[in-house]
């Protein structure tokens, strides 16, 4: 009994399928992957993370996009849609289309239990082949937790972790500070967090 091999897209046919498409799909190494629905408190923490910063960037060259802005890894090929991707300075395009994105300066994505793992693990490792990438957020929505990952001169990365919502969230390679308490604007939890950190 013979098995016919799948067809592998080439990335140029991928990005024909994915303009016409009404879902929204990664791609990696001849691969389409559609990418599920959101939470409520997903939908409004990625909401508030596009309305503030946007706020607090204009004027400054920056541009902020919602998870419809693709985003190509080149080093390794994955088409991806960070939760909110800035951009600081010119953005550079794949092609006259306009809608993969080569070169964020920051992504930040919000997690959930689906995701997690992804975002934190192979996800991540492509991300960091990003040469234009300066920082890479990770926003729990189960509680105030944001995880900032700093690249630094020597090429690693250092960890910074903000877990109050009286705190601010220092965005260093775009000078930004970001309120916690703006970040989980109309979140709300069975627990009380706004004084001591749950435990992990």
């Amino acid at each position: 009994m013979s098995t016919v091999p799948k067809r592998l897209l080439t990335p140029a046919e991928y990005l024909a399928q994915e303009r016409r498409a009404a879902v929204k799909s990664e791609y990696y190494q001849g691969e389409m992957f559609a990418m599920a629905g959101a939470s409520r408190e997903h939908n409004l923490i990625v909401g508030n993370l596009v309305r503030e910063l946007g706020n607090r960037l204009r004027g400054r060259g920056c541009e902020v996009y919602p998870s419809d802005m693709r985003v190509k890894v080149t080093a390794t090929g994955l088409y991806t849609y960070p939760d909110v991707t800035i951009v600081g300075g010119a953005p550079q395009f794949e092609d006259d289309a306009g809608d993969t994105l080569l070169n964020p300066t920051v992504l930040l994505e919000v997690l959930s239990e689906s995701t997690e793992a992804y975002d934190r693990g192979t996800k991540s490792s492509h991300y960091r082949r990003l040469a234009s990438l300066r920082e890479y957020v990770l926003v729990a929505q189960d509680r105030p937790l944001v995880e900032g990952y700093v690249r630094q001169p020597d090429g690693g990365w250092l960890l910074h972790e903000v877990s109050q919502l009286d705190q601010t969230v220092a965005v260093g390679s775009i000078t930004l500070q970001l309120p916690m308490s703006e970040i989980y604007r109309q979140i709300t939890w069975q627990e009380d967090h706004s004084r001591a950190r749950p435990p992990l």
